[in-house]
């Protein structure tokens, strides 16, 4: 089976960053686990979290030896833990991602609006181009005509116009 490197955040590491215990946060994911598939969410491995230990300096002393397993949330689940914890940091987070998404939406809006605008404007001044290169092949074709004309070898009478 093929592994995929995620980049997740853990369970004790969320909690410090909403202001919650680590315990309380897995109590909200378990009464809402509906919220998390398992690309929001998924709890790591004995195997996996001992790697982890043994690969990571920085960890907390207390998570090292918990027996419990972390909790390992993607972006995803980020996002959706902000909306089911209750924590006043929670709940601020929550409503900054609303406005992210409101405001990245408004911008997709106006890009499409902007792109229409673009796409107009290329067919207008692609047609008024067009047009100018036809001028201006026509234009060459003559000066090309003239300058063929002009350095041909005349023949004929040459009639000399001095005057005395």
């Amino acid at each position: 089976m093929k592994s995929v490197a995620l980049k997740v955040m853990l369970d004790f590491d969320l909690a410090e960053l909403y202001a919650v215990e680590t315990r309380i946060l897995k109590q909200a994911v378990k009464r809402n686990i509906g919220r998390f598939p398992g690309d929001f969410m998924f709890q790591l491995t004995k195997v996996e979290w001992q790697e982890l230990i043994t690969i990571c300096d920085n960890l907390p002393e207390g998570v090292k030896f918990s027996p419990a397993l972390p909790f390992a949330f993607t972006e995803h689940g980020v996002t959706m833990l902000a909306s089911v914890l209750r924590s006043e940091k929670a709940v601020k987070m929550n409503i900054a991602i609303v406005r992210a998404i409101i405001a990245l939406r408004e911008m997709a809006m106006n890009y499409k609006e902007l792109a229409g605008k673009i796409e107009e404007m290329e067919k207008k001044y692609n047609k008024q181009f067009s047009n100018i290169y036809e001028v201006l092949q026509v234009l060459m074709e003559e000066k090309q005509h003239r300058d063929n004309f002009e350095s041909r070898e005349r023949i004929g009478f040459i009639q000399d116009r001095k005057v005395n």
